[in-house]
Parts: structure tokens; C-alpha cells; sequence
């Protein structure tokens, strides 16, 4: 009897399945190495919603975990075959996003600005261009920030718990110039798009906040001071 069925096709699929999982089982290893230093990083971070003094330091070692990274992002890449980055790029996704916001709190907290994409690439030893394989996409990039947006708010309710009357005014300018950035955005992507639905409400509380302060007469002796002096002059 004829045999209509090429066997050795089967063996070789299932040959193929194994190498897939081999690839994906190891990736998720390297994966979870970064969700731990990331998470290290967060825990550094969540002082400054409990201790305004402790902010340099805190900043300070959150960015020893961060730099960890780059190296198992090295790793990573070396396990993805040529040209197949978005076939597995789902297990990376919501980690390296959660990344771009930790290096965009901090970079916040210590400088007072938004840190652009080829900086954060750079920090976890990404590439910015697709054609060079292993990168950080814009769209991974823009869903940290709104996430760091999220966390300004909180930190901005809770500096002035702390006696700090001042910070909230200062994020939100902040804020305004970021809302202001994504409206230039013809935002396609349905995540971005409501991701960017809850800024509004993130800059709406700190405006709250920021008019709570200013009808309360709630502003920091140091500056009402300052202003006061250049208003003489």
C-alpha cells in the first residue's frame, strides 16, 4: 500500500517546535533577569514618595540597576535570530517599557527635563534604528513616559504632604509641555492612544493640586521671598 503521507515532514516540523521553544524558554530567562533588576529599581525609587531628602541617592542606585541591564539586553539579542526581533519581541515589551520610565523618573528627579530616546537606548545598550536589529521601539519609548507621567502626579500629591509646595508648580510645567509634546501625535495605536487619554487626567490633578497650594497661600517661604525681592526691584 502506498504511503501518501511523507512522514519526515512531521519530524522535521517537530524538530523546528523544539528549536522555537528552546529560543523562547531562553529568552524568557534573560527576560526575567531584567524584570528583576527592574523591579530593585522601582523599590530604590519609591523612597522619594516618603523622604525629599533622599532623592539623590535614591536616583543614584536606582541607576546601578538600570545599567545592569544593558548587559543582559546584550545577551538577549544574541538569542533572537537575524531578522525575527518582533517575532519574539512580546516577551520584552512591557519590561523595556517599564525601563524607559525608570531612566525617565530619574533623569527627571536629577535634572528636570525629559530624556529623549537615544539616551535611554544608550543606557541599555539598545540601537535607535530597526535595520540594526536589536532596539528600542518609538512606541515602547513614548509608553515609559506616559508612565513616568502617571508617577509625577503621585509624586507631586505627595511632595506637598512632605512641606514641598514648590515641586508641584515645577511638574506642572513640566507636564503642560509633555501634554503639549503628545498632542502633536496622530497617535494610531490603540495602547498609546488610551494610555495618552489618562495624561489628561494625570495633568489635571496636578493643576488641582498646583490651585489647592495657590488659593491656600501654601507656598514655600524661600520663594515667596525670592519673589518678592525681584518684584522690588
Amino acid at each position: 500500500m502506498a504511503n501518501f503521507v511523507d512522514l519526515e515532514i512531521f519530524a522535521k516540523y517537530q524538530k523546528y517546535m523544539e528549536n522555537e521553544q528552546e529560543i523562547r524558554e531562553n529568552i524568557k530567562i534573560k527576560v526575567r533577569e531584567i524584570e528583576q533588576l527592574a523591579k530593585e529599581s522601582t523599590i530604590q525609587l519609591q523612597v522619594i514618595h516618603s523622604d525629599l531628602s533622599n532623592i539623590d541617592n535614591a536616583c543614584k542606585e536606582a541607576r546601578k540597576q538600570i545599567s545592569a541591564c544593558s548587559n543582559i539586553y546584550k545577551q538577549l539579542a544574541e538569542l533572537v535570530p537575524m531578522g525575527q526581533y518582533y517575532r519574539y519581541s512580546d516577551h520584552w515589551t512591557f519590561i523595556t517599557q517599564r525601563l524607559v520610565f525608570l531612566i525617565a523618573m530619574v533623569v527627571y528627579l536629577e535634572a528636570g527635563f525629559l530624556v529623549n530616546r537615544e539616551t535611554v537606548a544608550e543606557m541599555l545598550g539598545l540601537k535607535t534604528n530597526q535595520a540594526h536589529g536589536f532596539h528600542l521601539d518609538i512606541e515602547d519609548y513614548l509608553m515609559g513616559i506616559l508612565q513616568m507621567a502617571s508617577e509625577l502626579s503621585r509624586f507631586a500629591t505627595n511632595s506637598v504632604t512632605m512641606g514641598d509646595y514648590d515641586r508641584p508648580l515645577n511638574i506642572s510645567h513640566f507636564m503642560a509641555n509633555l501634554n503639549s509634546g503628545f498632542r502633536l501625535l496622530n497617535l494610531k495605536n490603540d495602547g498609546l492612544r488610551k494610555r495618552f487619554d489618562a495624561l489628561k487626567y494625570d495633568v489635571k490633578k496636578i493643576e488641582e493640586v498646583v490651585y489647592d497650594i495657590t488659593i491656600r497661600g501654601l507656598r514655600n517661604n524661600a520663594t515667596q521671598d525670592g519673589g518678592e525681592e525681584s518684584s522690588s526691584k
